[in-house]
């Protein structure tokens, strides 16, 4: 077919691409087709999107259609956070939390589990308070948070059909400054981790796992809630803008303006301007999810490995979320601190290292993100049977199970 991810590592092995240009156009397919898939932004690393033998619905061509309400934003399945988030501010209102690049959609995003920063900010997911979806017989389905089933739906890896439009909860526009510190010890960073992650609305470390420091701690601030500071445990204020990636040589020129600037939320929450390729372009990502009061030993477990993940690794960053009731939510149960690596384009050696690394972790009961490379089986995730019975009636031919879907959540 030759249509590939956004990172290149994956050719899809559908039979087709269809581009439907009306919900309307979206139903006739989906009632047509045997085995049928959505796709967005393309921006998943593993297979959980493609469908082989089957048909692949481009959702680009869908309208956004973004309907701003008293206290939600309703917009279509094909929507990207930066494609609407000028509209919302300039409203008056804002998203509580956003992802590191505005590239991606609000309907894969929430999907996968996919989050932001901030140790009291839940993942995307836990603002979606409606969702609309063709299911597998062609009919168009609305659920709220009145829905028994709702908390199964919002992060449901596709498996419960094609999401068309998704109510999202706002809050009043704020701003928001971005600093910058370099060279974290880590020892203080062990002793402060705690101070660290309320310094800021959204806090992220960045580091190789070998150098004796943490690279850069990342602050955002809401300027209503700033705090001013000539260095942080150790660490001191850039001398310029960084790139995430600074360490290996990465120019800054892609990210969110940094500096103390202040800016709309919109435009200081993600890492990455919209206007540019986000984080490196060629790359691979991973990540996993431990509880948060196990954050500090998982960090030291991550590090003792160091010397085998850092000759593969761009950059990885340490970040908090707070947690969420959603079934199948990196977050669901309690509050989480993520591991993000973002790895050269070099999988085979990649996947060779993951075991190693889900090793390590295993011991916090660690779960990956459901859109990026991970070796093992998810687990830990109590409401997974009724997850299944959820797909079970909703698509009971598994038109939407893939081999991604048999081999993480139908056990085959």
């Amino acid at each position: 077919m030759g249509e590939s991810n956004w990172a290149g590592n994956l050719e899809y092995g559908a039979d087709a691409v269809t581009t439907p240009r009306t919900v309307a156009e979206m139903q006739e397919a989906v009632a047509a087709g045997a085995h049928v898939k959505a796709l967005g932004s393309r921006h998943c690393f593993n297979d959980i999107a493609d469908t082989p033998g089957g048909v692949l619905l481009d959702l680009s061509a869908l309208d956004a259609g973004v309907e701003i309400g008293d206290g939600t934003v309703t917009v279509g399945g094909s929507a990207r956070y930066g494609d609407f988030a000028q509209q919302l501010h300039d409203a008056g209102f804002a998203l509580p939390n956003l992802a590191s690049l505005p590239h991606i959609t609000v309907a894969g995003s929430v999907a996968t589990g996919t989050h932001g920063s901030g140790r009291r900010q839940p993942g995307l997911a836990a603002a979606v308070s409606g969702i609309e979806l063709v299911t597998a017989d062609g009919s168009l389905r609305t659920f709220t948070r009145a829905d028994a089933e709702f908390p199964g739906l919002v992060v449901g890896l596709g498996a419960f059909g094609v999401v068309t439009r998704l109510t999202l909860d706002v809050v009043p526009a704020f701003d928001v400054r971005q600093d910058v510190f370099d060279g974290l010890p880590w020892e203080a960073a062990y002793r402060h981790f705690d101070e660290i992650e309320d310094a800021g609305y959204s806090v992220s470390m960045f580091t190789n796992w070998v150098n004796d420091r943490i690279d850069q701690v990342w602050i955002k601030s809401r300027t209503d809630a700033f705090t001013a500071r000539d260095g942080l445990f150790g660490a001191v204020p850039a001398d310029g803008p960084r790139h995430p990636a600074h360490a290996a040589g990465v120019p800054a020129g892609n990210c969110t303006p940094q500096q103390g600037v202040a800016g709309p939320w919109h435009e200081r929450l993600p890492h990455f301007a919209l206007a540019f390729t986000p984080s490196v372009g060629d790359e691979l990502q991973s990540e996993y999810f431990v509880p948060y009061r196990d954050a500090v030993a998982a960090i030291r477990a991550v590090r003792e490995i160091g010397d085998l993940v850092a000759p593969l690794l761009l950059v990885s960053e340490i970040r908090a979320i707070a947690g969420d009731e959603l079934w199948l939510s990196p977050g669901h149960g309690g509050d989480r601190v993520a591991l993000h690596f973002t790895w050269q384009p070099r999988q085979p050696e990649v996947e060779a290292v993951l075991p190693v690394l889900e090793e390590r972790l295993a011991p916090f009961g660690a779960r990956p993100h459901w859109g990026k490379l991970f070796h093992g089986v998810p687990s830990g995730y109590p409401r997974l049977a009724a997850f299944r019975a959820l797909a079970e009636s909703l698509d009971p031919r598994g038109k939407f199970r893939n081999p991604f879907l048999h081999r993480t959540v139908f056990g085959g």
